[in-house]
């Protein structure tokens, strides 16, 4: 009789701390308190300060991609935003990771680093809502092609970055 008395008294116990464990969890996004009036960016193309040629659009084509798949805010064109997520390509690193058994000078996989320095504006006040520096990586094992298998390297690190992107911007890490 005790025994059955204790576990009806801790199961009635233990129903407020299970009702409240859940008290903080929101459905949808959470957006970083500077961002939480934006609904919508325009995402200009990013300006290009390295000597890769056509960079700026691969990578602006990747941010937009994710912005789209993420659906936290809609990408629109510059007089209908609430925002403006401006970029800059600052620097495409490349790095040995493995090169081939019988001649080290010959590499047989690269890692490429992509940097990018954004920051969110307010298109109506200009005010600035966000900065900061994002790098994408990726590495690929090179094909006899060197310039196709690069080049399908360097969207691959475009689109880690622009998921790094994304998720900062939209969640604050």
């Amino acid at each position: 009789m005790n025994l059955l008395r204790f576990c009806v008294f801790s199961s009635l116990a233990a129903i407020p701390l299970l009702a409240t464990s859940c008290g903080g969890y929101r459905l949808g996004s959470i957006k970083p308190s500077a961002m939480a009036h934006v609904e919508s960016l325009a995402i200009p193309t990013f300006k290009n300060e390295t000597l890769e040629p056509r960079s700026q659009v691969l990578v602006t084509n990747e941010v937009i991609k994710q912005f789209q798949r993420d659906g936290s805010y809609s990408v629109g064109d510059l007089s209908a935003a609430d925002a403006v997520l401006y970029g800059t390509i600052k620097t495409i690193e490349r790095r040995q990771l493995r090169s081939s058994r019988t001649d080290v000078l010959r590499t047989t996989e690269i890692e490429i680093a992509l940097t990018v320095e954004y920051s969110v504006e307010d298109s109506e006040t200009g005010a600035e809502l966000d900065r900061g520096s994002i790098v994408g990586r990726t590495s690929v094992y090179l094909d006899p092609n060197f310039q196709l298998s690069e080049r399908q390297a360097l969207q691959d690190a475009a689109e880690d970055l622009a998921q790094s992107l994304a998720s900062r911007i939209a969640e604050g890490y």
